[in-house]
């Protein structure tokens, strides 16, 4: 069975004959990734501006991860006309990806638009102001919502006209929580974001994508939401924050789970026995017969202190558990 089946499978509850693992840094990986290009003749106009006109603090050389915004370029609301909107039907922004597809080798195909929705929504306007808006300008928050979702869905769907069946999963980014509870009430949430996700993950389910999204923080709740909406997989890199049995006794079975040990609590902290544990945790509580879990990295050890002999036990413990017969082939 190919790496695409067995990933499929899993996303689908299709009952695959072991559990995906996406761990690269090891040697093993059942997804094969392709990028965007940027618009043609795209050129910053200051040091490190992306296309959205937002201009970032790079973190030290080494180190991955992505940065902040040195400030938010949508200051007023008069300025709505003057960000540089990206244009997701830009042809040269797909010219990379049929050379890419074709090194995919029978594995699950991933694409997809980091800081998504909300993400983006906040980085140009920041996140105090966004929030106030939301009381005292909602038909302003709701014209930015809609001039951003026009670049992810339009991007789908130039990834479903121009290669559909090729790719098959559209990853997406939006951090929705603090460590102790979402950003926002859910009757907030359905007002102002529910609507733009369905929007969303329809256009990618009729492009022929599965919708993946990763968030942060003390979501237990937008998962309802999220689901309700059509996600496919939720990318959770804190299971402990989470809870889970929590959240496996609420979301098993109904949501595809793409996660590994707790990077916060229990990769940097804790020693092999625990890592185990909880990896015992997680296959129990959060994958079911019929499949539901995808076994993912986080790529940058250095940044959440974590050195790579963790990240072997870890690994070995979800091989010899769910995963019989793969192998790790860079020690």
């Amino acid at each position: 069975m190919t790496s695409y089946e067995i990933v499929r499978r899993a996303v689908e509850f299709g009952s695959p004959p072991r559990i995906p693992v996406c761990f690269p840094g090891l040697g093993i990986d059942d997804m094969h990734w392709v990028g965007l290009n940027t618009a043609e003749g795209w050129q910053p106009r200051v040091p490190h501006e992306d296309e959205w006109g937002v201009v970032w603090r790079l973190p030290p050389e080494g180190i991955s991860n992505m940065g902040q915004p040195l400030g938010h370029n949508l200051t007023s609301w008069d300025l709505l006309d003057e960000v540089p909107w990206p244009d997701p039907h830009d042809d040269y922004r797909y010219a990379a990806l049929a050379g890419q597809l074709e090194a995919a080798d029978g594995k699950y195909v991933m694409a997809g638009v980091g800081f998504t929705f909300f993400e983006r929504m906040h980085y140009m306007r920041g996140m105090p102001d966004l929030f106030v808006d939301m009381y005292e300008n909602p038909g302003k928050v709701h014209e930015l919502a809609e001039r951003v979702l026009a670049y992810p869905v339009g991007v789908a769907e130039e990834l479903g006209r121009r290669f559909k069946g090729r790719i098959h999963g559209f990853s997406m980014t939006d951090d929705w929580g603090t460590q102790e509870a979402a950003f926002t009430s859910i009757p907030m949430f359905r007002e102002f974001f529910k609507p733009y996700y369905k929007r969303l993950y329809d256009a990618i389910h009729d492009a022929g994508m599965h919708a993946w999204m990763h968030s942060c923080g003390h979501v237990n709740d937008i998962i309802e939401e999220w689901i309700d909406c059509g996600l496919d997989v939720v990318n959770l890199q804190q299971p402990r924050n989470l809870g889970i049995e929590e959240i496996g006794r609420h979301y098993a079975g109904r949501i595809c789970f793409q996660s590994l040990c707790d990077i916060q609590m229990t990769l940097p902290w804790k020693d092999a026995d625990a890592i185990r544990a909880e990896v015992d945790l997680l296959l129990e509580h959060w994958m079911t017969p019929e499949g539901g879990f995808v076994l993912t990295d986080y790529g940058d050890g250095a940044a959440i202190g974590v050195p790579i002999e963790k990240k072997r036990i870890m690994l070995q413990a979800f091989l010899d558990r769910a995963a019989p017969g793969l192998e790790m082939t860079a020690m």
